[in-house]
């Protein structure tokens, strides 16, 4: 029997949320059992992408998993075309990963229109895993557009007090990049002598420098936005605030990573001479984030803005890596996404915790649960050290490869993102401090009850990752270096040796062993 394990990973959400659409609405557990199954499955059909994907250094056939391209729209050149590499291959296993996490973090919390709910959650995941797999850069921009619309819907329908605000905010932030993207999408492919929308053919073009610094500076507000970068990051904290815990999770999870994704795979080689010339103001604004985000954390009084602003600061950090320009550094942001996508996925499950049992998150309102909670306490803090970067854990190694990266080639904005290192420590440990110890002064806080077993299911695998990481990086640094080291080729200064892409095999054609298509008998 033959298929395409890489369009199955992208269409068996589309499934799910079909049969859903079979089931009464009236039968909440037989839907919450159904779309916790069939998230369960699709992220077991992944699974074998990781060993399926072996690259080698210096072998371009390799470092691509391809499935062989569909025509689409052929009047326009537009193809069925997907595919995996170094870059892509973990965010796609973040995204399985999470979603059954967030669909069994929202069983008891979510219990008005629960099908659309659950729908919204399966049509994301399909649009977020096609956003990473997408080779064409049409299907790429389709799968963009259609993640705003489940989201907008889980924020606007399931979120809090002000959710139609903040689900608006964040889908006009969005839209506007997008549109730009799309007009720098329409003029590149008309410079192409071949009119196509293949992202291998467009690598290969090579393109002027007044339409490389139009072009990149449209991509990257669009991508900018969506990291969210500073000044264009005041749609996140809304969107997290009013967003239920799994909507929260996702966001911060693998919505984020979407941008710094974005600039990895399009903006940067695409139009790497107007990366370059344009790098110090990159960096610049990651810098800025960086300080700002902590700072702005330091100051909030509810738990998951402070969480919410923390993410500003952490992907400024995955930028700074980006810009550095080197393996180290670069290498240092592509896992500091996975990193943030864990660790800031679980800081929010777990204050979706605390708001279920005591429906507030103002840090005011608690203080010495640790008596009544120990289990939820070492939990918390151990991904509130994951958090701040404590050697042993994730955080530690992606943190520690994007400062060294940025030390060897942009040393100014190293130095003051190092700052960001221990004002993360101040904020994150100062609301520790005040949750979970002291006295208890509100009479509420006496009888919460610990985490339950469903909420272990949750949050242990979490915690396997960030140690697993933290402990030994190479499974996931190994998998990543020969894509790192392609990218760097692609994205060199103007003047250094490049290797093209067209010097590899011809028109999406990296298909890596064992084939286009993978086999079971």
């Amino acid at each position: 029997m033959a298929f395409r394990l890489i369009s199955l990973t992208i269409f068996l959400p589309l499934a799910v949320a079909l049969a859903l659409l079979l089931v009464r609405k009236e039968k909440e557990e037989l839907l919450r059992r159904l779309a916790l199954a069939g998230s369960l499955v699709t992220f077991l059909v992944s699974l074998p992408l990781f060993w399926l994907y072996r690259p080698v250094n210096g072998a371009p056939a390799s470092l691509w998993l391809l499935e062989k391209p569909l025509p689409w729209i052929e009047a326009w050149g537009v193809k069925y075309a997907v595919g995996i590499d170094g870059l892509s291959l973990f965010l796609v296993l973040l995204t399985t990963f999470l979603t059954p996490l967030c669909v069994l973090a929202s069983w008891r919390y979510i219990k008005e229109r629960v099908k659309a709910y659950l729908i919204s959650f399966m049509l994301l995941e399909m649009a977020m895993v096609g956003t990473f797999c997408a080779l064409d850069v049409f299907l790429f921009y389709v799968f963009w557009e259609a993640m705003l619309v489940p989201m907008y819907l889980i924020i606007g329908v399931w979120g809090g007090p002000r959710r139609i605000y903040a689900a608006v905010k964040f889908f006009l932030f969005t839209m506007v990049g997008s549109v730009l993207m799309l007009v720098a999408i329409l003029v590149t492919y008309f410079q192409m002598p071949e009119r196509t929308f293949d992202l291998f053919a467009w690598y290969g073009a090579g393109f002027g420098p007044q339409l490389q610094l139009w072009c990149f500076l449209a991509f990257a507000l669009a991508f900018a936005i969506k990291v969210p970068m500073f000044p264009f990051h005041t749609w996140l904290p809304d969107a997290h605030v009013e967003a239920p815990t799994a909507g929260s999770v996702i966001l911060a999870g693998v919505l984020l990573k979407m941008g710094t994704y974005g600039f990895m795979r399009f903006a940067m080689p695409l139009y790497h001479e107007a990366a370059q010339t344009l790098a110090p103001l990159m960096l610049s604004l990651a810098v800025i984030g960086i300080v700002y985000g902590a700072l702005v954390s330091l100051v909030q009084k509810d738990v998951k803005k402070l969480v919410a602003y923390s993410s500003v600061s952490h992907l400024g950090f995955v930028m700074l890596g980006l810009f550095a320009f080197n393996a180290i550094g670069a290498s240092g942001g592509l896992l500091q996404m996975i990193n943030h996508g864990l660790s800031t996925g679980a800081l929010f499950l777990l204050v979706g915790i605390l708001y279920e049992r005591r429906h507030t998150r103002l840090i005011a309102d608690f203080g010495g649960i640790a008596k009544v909670m120990p289990a939820f306490s070492a939990i918390f803090m151990i991904v509130t050290l994951s958090s701040i970067g404590l050697p042993g854990t994730n955080g530690f190694i992606g943190e520690f490869l994007v400062l060294l990266g940025a030390f060897e080639k942009a040393r100014p904005w190293a130095i003051v993102a190092a700052s960001g290192v221990i004002l993360a420590a101040c904020y994150m440990l100062w609301m520790v401090q005040r949750v979970f110890f002291g006295v208890i002064r509100h009479e509420a806080n006496q009888k919460l009850a610990d985490l339950s077993l469903r909420e272990w299911a949750y949050l242990l695998p979490i915690i396997l990752f960030i140690f697993w990481i933290g402990i030994y990086p190479q499974t996931f640094l190994g998998k990543m270096k020969p894509s790192v080291d392609h990218w760097l080729q692609m994205v060199q200064p103007p003047g250094a040796v490049r290797v093209e892409p067209a010097s590899a095999p011809p028109s999406s054609a990296f298909i890596a062993p064992p084939g286009p298509e993978f086999k079971v008998d």
